[in-house]
């Protein structure tokens, strides 16, 4: 993935910082909760929600298992409709083919649809050191831009931000990137909206390149799908000569059936609509109609390897709603800032380590961003079941083992600062192995437990700092157990 967020700190100091922040806090519990109520109403509506839940889940599994088939017949359907495929291993190779094909094309700048792909691999910032300016025309995006930030949010970037700090933000930079702001701008939607549709029409009209990622790809007929709220993507993937699109490769459905599925599912669990107001589709190239010349970078960049975890691999099933963000307690007062990579809350702590390994502070540090309520699970429209993702991770970077990077098997080194989690999960296994162990060392716990502190030394202080440990109770279950029914405990000894 990008190197744009190496260097954050990892997430328990980040988030630290962040519930420090009582703005910050206030602009996410608002716009969550509003989220998650209007999603509640629109999944309501579907007597048979469940079953498509299921459907998506068994969809994009099928797919998965059998990617490189469906991926060759992408390719193929692709090129027959007059576009071209290009197969990028990393980031860094998608962004030499993307700068290359701007550069053919004598441009110096480019207009862009929402992409997670394309911020997952730094392209803005590629282009830019190859003096290639590229304006980001989705409005959240566009006040990410303006405001030299980072986004925030899968489906709101700009969420952390409110309409005080958006109309400060356009009357100070939308002059340095063209049409400026109106002189008496205020906070209210309708002129902030306003300002930015004159600010980017410029830019459409003007722009011979436009650089879109996707929702999805129909391998059967090597259609691209976005679906947005706001025609912007409409507007760059029809106007430009040359539409060049980066997608990864897990977008892959096999045909507009399958597709069906998820234009039910998706826009009612991301912005609560029983269908998004444009759905914009495309195959290839048609004369007369859009683009000239269209280009595909299908996007590894880890994929691979983490289609290779059996447990992990689920993550692929991600179709960026960004439902479990906006029901999570822990990203709703963190922020995503905090998780340190575009993809944030709780898709982007399973996600990110796999796509870009556990052995930075901040990566190893994302699957214990989370308390494992299992809401994520609840809401997700593929049924990616997210805690069980995190504690599979967790134990990959307590214990190390060994993991796949690009196709080879990487030794991982049991992280720094869980020796003494280690040594008592070993003491766990021992103990529970060995019944009068056990019950011995139940019996000891309840009859010293009027000595026991109620916080933690050490590591453990910050885990009872904002809480008390449990009282252990008079005597073990097992001795009521045999004292109140007066029966032997099973010969377990």
């Amino acid at each position: 993935m990008s190197g744009t967020f190496v260097g954050m700190p990892a997430f328990p100091k980040a988030a630290h910082q962040a519930v420090n922040n009582p703005t910050l806090r206030g602009n996410l519990r608002h716009a969550t909760h509003t989220i998650r109520a209007k999603r509640e109403v629109a999944v309501s509506e579907l007597s048979d929600w469940a079953a498509l839940r299921e459907a998506g889940k068994r969809i994009k599994d099928h797919t998965l298992r059998h990617l490189d088939r469906y991926l060759l017949q992408l390719e193929e359907s692709v090129t027959a409709a007059g576009g071209t495929v290009h197969w990028a291993a990393d980031a860094d190779e998608a962004n030499r083919i993307v700068t290359r094909l701007v550069k053919e094309t004598g441009e110096s700048e480019v207009v862009k649809v929402k992409s997670m792909a394309t911020q997952e691999i730094g392209l803005n910032e590629a282009l830019e050191a190859e003096g290639i300016r590229a304006y980001e025309t989705d409005l959240a995006e566009l006040i990410v831009q303006l405001g030299k930030d980072r986004p925030s949010h899968i489906l709101v970037p700009a969420i952390h931000r409110n309409r005080g700090e958006i109309r400060d933000i356009f009357r100070a930079e939308m002059s340095e990137w063209g049409r400026p702001a109106p002189d008496q701008l205020t906070d209210t939607p309708a002129e902030l909206a306003e300002a930015a549709r004159l600010h980017l029409r410029e830019k459409f009209l003007r722009a011979k390149v436009g650089i879109s990622g996707a929702n999805f790809m129909v391998a059967e007929t090597g259609t691209l799908v976005v679906v947005e709220s706001e025609g912007n993507g409409r507007m760059c993937l029809t106007l430009p000569d040359t539409l060049i699109s980066v997608v990864g490769i897990e977008k892959t459905v096999p045909t507009w059936q399958d597709l069906d599925v998820f234009l039910q599912t998706l826009p009612r669990s991301s912005t609560a609509e029983r269908m998004n107001p444009y759905t914009s589709t495309w195959t290839g190239t048609t004369d007369g109609d859009g683009p000239r010349t269209f280009h595909l970078v299908l996007l590894d960049n880890g994929r691979t390897d983490t289609l290779a975890d059996e447990v992990g691999r689920q993550a692929l099933r991600c179709i960026r709603c960004s439902a479990c963000l906006n029901v999570c307690p822990v990203y709703e007062r963190a922020g995503g800032h905090a998780y340190g990579s575009v993809y944030p809350g709780p898709i982007g702590a399973i996600l990110t380590p796999q796509l870009r390994g556990t052995t930075s502070d901040i990566d190893a540090s994302l699957p214990y961003a989370s308390s494992l309520c299992g809401a994520c699970y609840d809401v997700c429209p593929v049924a990616i079941d997210i805690p069980e993702v995190l504690v599979h991770l967790r134990e990959r970077v307590v214990d190390g083992g060994t993991t796949t990077r690009n196709g080879n098997k990487v030794i991982l080194k049991p992280a720094k600062g869980h020796a003494a989690e280690r040594a008592a999960m070993r003491a766990a296994r021992w103990a529970f192995s060995r019944p009068a162990v056990l019950r011995t060392g139940q019996r000891l716990a309840s009859r010293t437990r009027r000595i026991h502190p109620r916080t933690l030394p050490g590591p453990g202080k910050a885990w009872t700092t904002a809480r008390d440990l449990p009282t252990l109770p008079p005597e073990p279950f097992r001795d009521w157990w045999q004292r109140t029914h007066d029966t032997d405990t099973g010969g377990t000894e």
